[in-house]
């Protein structure tokens, strides 16, 4: 084994210092995309839920094809898709915006089915309790059922949003200049894994405290299941 070899072109520390900054660069932007993503998606999810929940037959087949479609797409092919081809319909998207955008809709996809089995797994008696004190059907939905449910679907939706902030790294293919695309650039110039290396170690740092506040909310929340 040649370890001055495996040394310099995996942890040449040379290279690593003078790529450091570009890796920060595409961490912090990970960072910003990952947030933007968790946000949005299980606030799209939680809002298609609640519809749902007024058994709307129209608008509950098009939330159930949504859902449905967009848990069968591969995030990358709906990457590609809102960046590639909606500047044919006068709708160009950033390379940003069309990660974000797609990762987001995966996302409500996914969640607004975990919230919805949440809502489903509250005994009507419940919101039916709720609604004899006075309360509005919004009112026990908010109040008396979500909270229920969501005790239910904390566990699976922390670990759907690690599974979804983690492909932040197919917005490389549209140019997004995530950690990732920063790497991959920095190693092509150097002719050196380095960079590589260093993105590793920045994965590392964004996503372990994520599993472990996933494990941890499953943990917590492991006696509701």
């Amino acid at each position: 084994m040649d370890l001055k070899a495996l040394q310099f072109s995996f942890f040449n520390a040379e290279i690593a210092w003078r790529y450091l900054p570009d890796i920060l660069q595409g961490m912090w932007m990970t960072i910003q995309l990952g947030l933007a993503v968790a946000a949005t998606g299980l606030a799209l999810g939680l809002l298609l839920a609640i519809v749902r929940a007024l058994r709307v037959t129209p608008i509950n087949f098009f939330i159930v094809c949504f859902a449905d479609i967009l848990r069968a797409l591969p995030p990358l092919v709906v990457i590609m898709v809102l960046f590639f081809a909606f500047p044919y319909v006068q709708m160009p998207m950033s390379a940003f915006t069309a990660t974000w955008l797609s990762l987001s809709l995966v996302l409500a996809a996914f969640s607004e089915e975990i919230f919805w089995a949440g809502i489903l797994s509250v005994p009507k008696g419940q919101a039916e309790a709720a609604r004899s004190t006075g309360l509005s059907w919004l009112q026990s939905m908010v109040f008396v059922v979500m909270p229920q449910a969501f005790r239910l679907t904390v566990a699976p939706l922390t670990n759907r949003v690690i599974a979804i902030t983690k492909s932040t790294a197919l917005g490389s293919v549209v140019g997004l200049s995530e950690v990732l695309n920063n790497a991959q650039s920095a190693s092509s110039n150097a002719g050196n894994a380095t960079p590589l290396t260093l993105a590793a170690i920045a994965c590392l740092i964004i996503f372990v405290p994520v599993v472990l506040l996933g494990r941890w909310t499953e943990t917590r929340f492991k006696w509701t299941h």
